[in-house]
């Protein structure tokens, strides 16, 4: 029967801590890289903003565009059903 150490693991529990250590260094780079996009992001907003362009819409556009054709029709349905039940269409 073959031990960690005798197939070249080490102690075990040395493993998991590099391989957490290992985890933990990969999403704190992930999560500076997702915030130097988040910054990119508000850059583009802030020049179609200066640009004339309606920020509220163009984020709803971006919403919109992220969901399928059925899921994007059916919400539309239940929209006009509420307006409709208030008296705004």
């Amino acid at each position: 029967m073959s031990t960690p150490a005798a197939v070249g693991q080490g102690d075990p529990s040395s493993v998991a801590a590099d391989q957490l250590k290992s985890i933990i260094e990969r999403i704190e780079r992930l999560e500076e890289e997702k915030a130097g996009i988040a910054g990119d992001i508000s850059d583009v907003y802030a020049e179609a903003k200066g640009n004339g362009f309606d920020v509220k819409v163009l984020r709803s556009i971006i919403r919109l565009r992220k969901k399928d054709h059925d899921e994007r029709q059916e919400e539309e349905a239940i929209l006009e059903l509420y307006l409709q039940a208030l008296g705004m269409a």
